[in-house]
């Protein structure tokens, strides 16, 4: 049975791939802030704050290497030009990349040929007006991952960025959220949670094996305004 980590587990779409994950065979360890109560033996919750860098190492000390490393947790804060808060940019820093960081650098040396590594990113990864600070640590995911896909690919592992746009999770009503409401796509609709999981899926598959340090962007029609 293969094993997948995944982060930000308890919630939004990082609850859904963990869903998705267990309903096509796999075992999954899920970190999270929250505990997470599952009812299968495939299933073991590890309660960590993924921006606290010492605490998620410890973490990681111990659990098998996987053969998909899935980074999911998530955070948003929206503030204009000068209202930028320097502690809300090193918060989203150590959430999104910093632990993205860590968890490849702990496990992708010892994964095996078909290991994945997918990190969830942001359609506004190329720009949005009030979010500066959430839209650089996305950017920057795609740099980072693209150099892993580089060197991972002679060792017959991939690495990819899957880029949601607007989707229906608990974080469209963070805190600042209501400054900057969500613009429905062209489909007429959020995002699902289960459909970025679905996607997350196929590119943990067989199929997906020549797809690797790309940023795949499911967004409902929105980027093509």
């Amino acid at each position: 049975m293969s094993i997948a980590v995944v982060t930000g587990a308890s919630s939004g779409i990082g609850e859904a791939i963990v869903s998705w994950l267990l309903d096509h065979g796999w075992q999954v360890v899920g970190l999270s802030r929250s505990p997470v109560q599952r009812n299968t033996t495939a299933f073991r919750s590890l309660q960590v704050d993924l921006s606290d860098d010492a605490a998620l190492r410890r973490a990681l000390n111990g659990l098998e290497t996987p053969q998909a490393v899935i980074h999911a947790a998530g955070m948003m804060a929206a503030a204009p030009l000068g209202e930028l808060d320097a502690a809300a940019s090193q918060r989203l820093w150590r959430l999104h990349v910093q632990a993205a960081e860590t968890l490849a650098n702990h496990f992708a040396p010892q994964m095996q040929a078909g290991g994945r590594i997918v990190v969830i990113g942001s359609r506004t990864s190329r720009g949005a007006a009030g979010r500066s600070q959430y839209v650089a640590t996305k950017a920057a995911l795609v740099g980072m991952v693209r150099s892993w896909a580089a060197e991972l690919a002679p060792r017959g592992i991939t690495a990819n960025v899957v880029a949601p746009g607007a989707t229906q999770t608990p974080m469209l009503s963070a805190p600042g959220r209501e400054s900057s409401p969500p613009n429905v796509p062209p489909i007429g609709r959020l995002i699902t949670p289960q459909e970025v999981a679905a996607l997350v899926g196929f590119v943990l598959s067989a199929d997906a094996a020549a797809i690797t340090g790309q940023e795949l962007v499911i967004c409902g029609g929105a980027s093509l305004k």
